[in-house]
């Protein structure tokens, strides 16, 4: 998967929900985007884990 941001990460997510909430997806594309998802709440958890421990960082040398 290419660098993506956090944002972005969620806007795709986002859009893969709202293709399995419609019905869009067949069994093959829905096993390739839940892959996906998996990858892109991977980043985004990685993203929010690292932002946390900046932030603490941050207080404590305040």
């Amino acid at each position: 998967m290419k660098k993506i941001n956090y944002e972005e990460a969620v806007k795709q997510l986002e859009e893969i929900v709202e293709k399995m909430e419609s019905g869009e997806l067949d069994l093959d594309s829905m096993t390739t985007q839940l892959k996906k998802a998996q990858e892109l709440v991977k980043l985004c958890k990685n993203r929010l884990m690292q932002t946390d421990k900046d932030i603490q960082g941050l207080l404590e040398n305040k």
